[in-house]
């Protein structure tokens, strides 16, 4: 038996970077992960669609060369070797992240680790079982793909986003359930390499947790690449015949949509396997496990973070809500925030946002200012090929930025300004008055914030 300060159960990136800042602050820490560290973004997530949105982005740009005066050979996709990039990638990246833990002192426990009492982890490695004990436990077991309950959801074919990234083949036709982040992102990387797309949407619109004005403006611009995007639509029955057949339904009555492969892309839920929940007392609300600001549970040295907590399912969160939890136990002073966490879907184009939308404030009675500023109005964008979208700004009536959104190329790298100005609670003057680099796509942020007290320079 092992005994640690802080042992985290979950390796993905709240549970690994928690333990290297652990180790930073000194702390003997262990990580017990069944699979391999980095989670579902570095494994299943974040990392493998981002090589396969670059890849897409490669070929969209050779497409188009003819534009920029450059003419080239029809271009050839190996599909194969578009996967192979993406293993190369993510093996890299994860000898990079077992190398600082090893360097770190991280004591990483390969195995299904248990979580049945407080301070003790049981964990069923390949050569038996091991108990180990610590002062703190962390709980970070991520979440699982959302199957939906319908009829011919467990047919050969039908797939989540898991399995899709295992495919080194491209199917010739892909309905995609689900009008979220991961549906849509597929969708765009799928639709570039030639694949038929159709995207079905039970809600009225997609990206239904973003700003709605930006997503409506999306759906034409997704459709003009070649997706078919359904919204207001069921999904009643998914049948195997020659091919898949989704039937679907909207207020115009049922229709079928063939499919090589149908893609479930409709959530995740926190993953609570391994988790004694009613016998450990442990708080959780609708699936999720309940935590204060310090990420703390309701049992006595037990914190959980990531999205085994519900909210929002983010990588980037997960990594800063496992350092507010170890900064706790160290006896720092400290809480998280989601005031100003910026969001981002790799379609294409881009969008992001950052703070609270305008059907909020809305739905709050807030009296706001808008400021939107064109990509088609900057130089840089221009010069590009990249003219379409645009920045939208929310303020207060004293000027305050509480929220943005971006559409547009590389909307992804842009709203950090954004998230900046949104968590240290700047004016939209303050953002006018920066000087910004010309010619730059950062000028379109500077503009949209001249219009929040006064009018951009460059839009008539």
């Amino acid at each position: 038996m092992k005994h640690f300060q802080i042992a985290f159960l979950g390796g993905g990136p709240g549970g690994y970077v928690g333990a290297l800042r652990a180790a930073q602050l000194g702390l003997s820490v262990a990580l017990v992960e069944t699979d391999r560290v980095g989670g579902t973004c570095l494994n299943r997530g974040c990392i493998p669609t981002k090589t396969l949105v670059k890849s897409a982005e490669v070929l969209r740009e050779i497409q188009r060369a003819e534009e920029f005066g450059i003419s080239v050979e029809p271009p050839v996709v190996d599909f194969a070797q578009v996967m192979a990039r993406k293993d190369k990638i993510v093996s890299t990246l994860l000898g990079g992240i077992g190398k600082l833990l090893k360097e770190s002192n991280v004591q990483v426990i390969e195995g299904f680790g248990e979580f049945k009492q407080t301070g003790c982890l049981e964990v069923k490695t390949k050569n038996g079982s091991e108990i180990i004990t610590a002062d703190h436990i962390v709980l970070a077991t991520g979440s699982v793909p959302i199957r939906i309950p319908i009829p011919g959801a467990d047919l050969p074919g039908v797939i989540t986003s898991d399995e899709i990234l295992t495919d080194t083949s491209l199917p010739e036709q892909l309905v995609i359930i689900g009008g979220g982040v991961i549906g849509l992102e597929f969708a765009s990387i799928y639709q570039a390499f030639g694949v038929q797309v159709t995207v079905v949407e039970m809600l009225p619109t997609i990206l239904p947790n973003g700003d709605e004005e930006v997503s409506k403006r999306l759906i034409p611009l997704l459709k003009r690449s070649g997706i078919d995007i359904l919204t207001k639509t069921a999904v009643k029955e998914i049948r195997n015949e020659d091919r898949l057949v989704v039937v679907v339904e909207d207020n115009k009555g049922s229709r079928e949509i063939l499919a090589n492969k149908v893609l479930l892309a409709t959530g995740r839920r926190p993953n609570l396997q391994g988790i004694d929940v009613e016998g450990l007392g442990l708080q959780t609300e609708r699936g999720a496990i309940v935590v204060n600001r310090q990420m703390q549970t309701n049992l006595p040295n037990v914190y959980a973070i990531g999205d085994v907590v519900g909210g929002i399912m983010l990588a980037h969160v997960a990594s800063t809500e496992g350092i507010i939890a170890v900064e706790h136990i160290a006896g720092h002073s400290v809480e998280m925030d989601y005031r100003a966490i910026p969001s981002v879907s790799f379609t294409h184009p881009e969008v992001a946002t950052v703070g609270i939308t305008e059907q909020e404030l809305k739905t709050r009675g807030t009296k706001y200012k808008v400021s939107k500023f064109p990509y088609s109005a900057n130089g840089m964008a221009l010069a590009l090929g990249e003219s379409m979208g645009n920045v939208k700004l929310l303020a207060d009536e004293q000027g305050v930025i509480l929220g943005a959104s971006i559409l547009g190329f590389q909307a992804s790298t842009l709203i950090h300004e954004l998230a900046l100005a949104v968590e240290k609670k700047l004016l939209g003057k303050d953002l006018a008055h920066m000087v910004h680099a010309h010619p730059t796509l950062s000028e379109i942020i500077m503009e949209a914030a001249h219009g929040i007290d006064e009018k951009p320079l460059h839009l008539a």
